[in-house]
């Protein structure tokens, strides 16, 4: 078998076996198969597609090619979420002990941010001495007797995406639907659960920009999910306009602590409860969305989702004190807030310009290095739809240097658009496939 008579095949827009699968991908990981070859046999799938068991085969090789969990000696399920990607998008934060309040357990590896979709990792440093590189074995053992865990992703699971990557982001080949879903689904099945929520975001702010190609993301994933033997359910959610108030890490960890005592925004609290409740169907504790929404609503009430977070905090080393009193997470030292000057309906709250310009703060970064400001970033005071006055807060920025602070201000102006008709407010899912 040659890797010059697999490109070819691709690049005539025929199947690929799982032994020519198999062998590409194994070999390309050991670094038997030089990039320039993987680069065009990556270009000829962005080109030309992929079948639904091409792509499984694809992610299972990616998944094999490094360790592999076995969540089923810890517990007999758990249940992971996944977003492709947003701005304001804290849902972990508050979703995953709700769940596992309600006793389900949930095992979870999350990543860092790149460019304005921010990370949860990053977001959960907020609080000091919380430890984001649990070993496996710790990973287990901590689903095991506590129900929940929240690391980084292990550098051993699914080496072969890492590579792959890397390579597609500089070859113009990040954009294919088969590669992305390979890669999110490598990640999610090495890491051991056996139910998978996806949250598939749609919208300026997010990866997929149009709702044709955000569907065909989230068929490609469940079908993959089928393909291997995992209950796959994915939310197709709007990413125009950013998800809650918050953006930027301190400022999201608050809003989402916020949100299990149930005060916050209600695009951010629907969002939460029916994420919540979709794990819990797929976990078979919750017959429906109606029950898995009202049981999500009980662990806020009665406070069983803040007090599974308080636990996470404290077996993961945190200091608990920074999410009982949140006045004691990072603060930036500017703070300022951009005013309405017309008045009408708003009908844009720019997601990308919003995350763009947090970035630029240092909420963000640019490159994986980047070292971020976990104090700053923006809160959000608009939602399209609303009624806009003159003078009424648009923007609150929190800013570290005065030159940042002005360079964002002048952005965000351009950020809301106002019209003299009323606006229609979006809808919170466009749809849910795999139910």
């Amino acid at each position: 078998m040659r890797a010059v008579d697999i490109i070819i095949k691709q690049r005539d827009k025929e199947a690929l076996s799982k032994a020519e699968i198999d062998y590409l991908i194994g070999n390309y990981t050991l670094g038997n198969i030089p990039d320039y070859q993987m680069s065009a046999w990556a270009m000829a799938v962005l080109l030309n597609g992929m079948t639904d068991q091409e792509i499984t085969d694809l992610t299972l090789a990616m998944a094999h090619s490094g360790d592999m969990l076995d969540l089923s000696q810890a517990v007999k399920i758990a249940v992971d979420k996944h977003s492709t990607g947003g701005v304001g998008d804290k849902t972990t934060l508050t979703v995953a002990p709700l769940v596992a309040a309600c006793g389900l357990p949930v095992g979870k590896m999350s990543g860092r941010g790149l460019g304005f979709s921010g990370g949860t990792i990053d977001k959960l440093e907020s609080i000091p001495g919380f430890q984001v590189d649990l070993s496996t074995q710790q990973f287990i053992q901590q689903l095991k007797n506590h129900g929940i865990v929240l690391t980084g992703q292990s550098a051993d699971l699914a080496p072969a995406d890492g590579k792959l990557y890397a390579l597609r982001d500089v070859t113009g080949t990040v954009q294919s639907i088969p590669l992305i879903a390979s890669s999110v689904m490598s990640k999610k099945i090495a890491a051991g659960a056996q139910a998978i929520v996806l949250d598939v975001k749609v919208g300026q702010g997010a990866f997929m920009r149009t709702l044709e190609e955000a569907t065909q993301l989230a068929n490609v994933m469940v079908s993959i999910g089928k393909l291997s033997g995992r209950q796959v359910i994915a939310v197709l959610s709007p990413m125009d306009q950013p998800l809650g108030s918050a953006v930027g890490n301190a400022l999201e960890l608050k809003e989402a602590v916020e949100m299990l005592h149930g005060v916050g925004p209600e695009d951010y609290r629907y969002h939460c409860l029916h994420l919540s409740a979709y794990m819990l169907i797929l976990g078979k504790l919750a017959k429906d969305i109606d029950e898995g929404v009202a049981m999500a609503e009980r662990a806020i009430q009665d406070g069983s989702g803040f007090a599974k977070l308080r636990e996470l905090v404290t077996i993961q080393g945190g200091d608990v004190s920074y999410v009982d009193d949140l006045e004691k997470l990072p603060k930036a030292p500017l703070v300022e807030s951009v005013y309405a000057e017309g008045e009408g309906w708003a009908a844009m709250v720019d997601a990308k310009e919003v995350g763009e310009t947090s970035v630029t703060l240092g909420a963000g970064r640019e490159q994986k290095g980047d070292r971020i400001d976990l104090a700053v970033g923006i809160m959000v005071k608009v939602k399209v739809g609303d009624r806009v006055s003159p003078g009424q807060e648009l923007f609150e920025i929190h800013a570290n240097d005065p030159r940042k602070l002005q360079l964002a201000k002048e952005r965000l102006k351009c950020a809301v658009k106002i019209v003299n008709r009323p606006v229609e407010k979006p809808p919170y899912f466009h749809g849910v496939i795999g139910m």
